[in-house]
């Protein structure tokens, strides 16, 4: 049997080889300094550019078996409170730290409810940072096996890496390029797309044709997600500008 000593340091061990941070702070010096010690504590740090760009990369990553999945997301409390909403909605379990502004710790309890693990308040020390870092991720490495994800609107459900969609409780079949759109369009509800903004997200910037060809998809899959294709709930058009989810 170990002995608490060496099984703290085979757990520390194990953290820092397969540990992957996504850290997002509007502060670039406070952020660049918290990464530096994340990674001389051998973590490995991807910083996110904006709040914008965090649901996506988490999305990208989590996998149940995926050894690239993250184990921490730390978040500035700017973009905290929405992203942890998000995340939780969308049946994520990734732990995640927010970092409120100085003199916000009234604020706490806002944040936790709203699904975060942990709120550390500016200024704080390095040695309690880090030690809160390692609690996290010891605890999602010692829990409770996670849950694939998934994106949730209304009857809904996608899973991203099943590649799969169910409406209203019954898996539909869907082509490729179907799931992309529905994915691109529930990963940033209510946000406007121009057609060509599609074609560029979801057939990529080398492709060659015609716009429409986002409009006959669109018709596609309002046919296998909508009750009524002709008075569409989920993908609604904007006239003049494009589409829009929800």
């Amino acid at each position: 049997m170990f002995s608490p000593d060496l099984s703290e340091n085979l757990s520390r061990s194990a953290l820092k080889i397969s540990s992957k941070v996504l850290l997002l702070d509007t502060e670039e010096l406070f952020r660049d300094m918290l990464a530096l010690a994340l990674q001389e504590q051998s973590y490995e740090v991807v910083i996110a550019p904006d709040g914008r760009s965090v649901i996506p990369t988490v999305q990208k990553y989590s996998s149940i078996q995926c050894e690239k999945a993250f184990n921490l997301l730390i978040v500035d409390s700017v973009n905290g409170l929405d992203l942890s909403r998000m995340l939780r909605h969308q049946g994520n379990s990734i732990p995640i730290m927010i970092l409120g502004a100085r003199g916000s710790a009234g604020n706490c309890a806002f944040y936790l409810e709203a699904g975060a693990d942990d709120y550390l308040t500016k200024p704080f020390g390095m040695r309690e940072f880090m030690a809160r870092c390692r609690a996290l991720m010891r605890r999602q490495l010692l829990g409770k096996v996670p849950q694939p994800v998934m994106i949730k609107y209304k009857d809904i459900a996608l899973y991203p890496e099943e590649c799969r969609v169910t409406v209203r409780d019954q898996e539909v079949k869907i082509s490729p390029k179907q799931f992309r759109l529905l994915e691109t369009f529930m990963s940033y509800p209510r946000r406007v797309w121009s057609r060509e903004q599609l074609l560029e997200k979801v057939w990529g910037p080398d492709f060659i044709g015609d716009s429409k060809t986002v409009d006959v998809h669109i018709r596609w899959l309002r046919e296998k997600l909508e009750l009524d294709p002709s008075k569409p709930e989920y993908v609604i058009t904007v006239r003049g500008f494009g589409y829009r989810f929800g």
